[in-house]
């Protein structure tokens, strides 16, 4: 009997998903990985993880990931809901259809991916289930409207869940990264500048460009795989904690926010972006 377990990673194409998925595999585990970008995760084929396309926003794709694996691996019982990004820009810039997509990928898809992979924990009565949320589900920055919404939305969302399964043996593990090198600077201010950087909006965006760059272009952020390690551990653990803060900046900015008053915290905020 094969007492392996089988994860399943999203958003491995780059970054902090494709640094979980090695260190699972390197923990033994058998290891799927889901993305759009399914030339993107060769490597992680080439040490042993087995690649399958899926954009988090389609049911279809959903539906044909999970069945794959369980006619092969008869379900999922490590779950990592990585796919995310932010959409940056003022609110009154981004239209709402932008601003759905941004819910269908940080929330709604990793929500439908849950309930596919929840009959076959609940019935082996044991499970994982970590989300890797953000610091920006605890605090907020400045034409991040969307994107703090989703992950906001993601915590609370999480919290229940972790109520509900209890009684089934899951696990629900919250991960709240903070300053990680990865593409996400460049995801965040392309878009954001598109929207705002020649509106009413356009001083405040070409300073928060400027303080992204900063934060992600000069080497001040963790490496992923410090978000890696973390999400290891609690895959090992009997009984992991809720939530892990983990990466520059963090814990530091989450106690801050927990400290300060709304007013304080957002002159402490802007004093950053100038």
């Amino acid at each position: 009997m094969n007492n392996q377990k089988v994860a399943l990673v999203t958003g491995a194409s780059s970054g902090i998903g494709k640094e979980i998925a090695k260190k699972l595999l390197s923990d033994g585990l058998v290891v799927y990985v889901a993305a759009r970008r399914v030339e993107k995760m060769q490597d992680l084929e080439s040490l042993g993880a087995i690649a399958l396309k899926m954009d988090i926003t389609s049911e279809a794709d959903i539906i044909q990931v999970v069945e794959t694996i369980t006619q092969e691996n008869n379900g999922v019982d490590v779950l990592v809901n990585n796919a995310g990004f932010g959409s940056y820009g003022a609110v009154e810039d981004t239209s709402i259809d932008d601003a759905r997509y941004q819910f269908e990928v940080n929330l709604f898809g990793l929500a439908a991916l849950t309930q596919k992979v929840l009959p076959h924990m609940r019935g082996q009565r044991s499970g994982t289930i970590i989300n890797i949320s953000s610091m920006g589900g605890k605090m907020y920055t400045p034409l991040g409207a969307w994107y703090h919404a989703t992950k906001y939305a993601l915590e609370g969302w999480s919290d229940c869940l972790r109520l509900e399964l209890e009684p089934f043996g899951i696990d629900v593990v919250i991960i709240e990264p903070g300053i990680i090198n990865t593409e996400f600077g460049d995801v965040m201010t392309g878009p954001m500048m598109e929207r705002s950087g020649n509106s009413a909006y356009s001083k405040l965006a070409r300073a928060m460009e400027k303080s992204a760059q900063e934060s992600y272009e000069k080497g001040s952020g963790s490496s992923p795989t410090v978000i890696a390690d973390t999400v290891a551990r609690a895959v090992r653990m009997k009984k992991p904690r809720p939530r892990y803060a983990v990466g520059s900046m963090a814990k530091p900015l989450i106690f801050l926010r927990w400290l300060l008053s709304d007013r304080l915290f957002d002159k402490a905020v802007m004093s950053q972006v100038k």
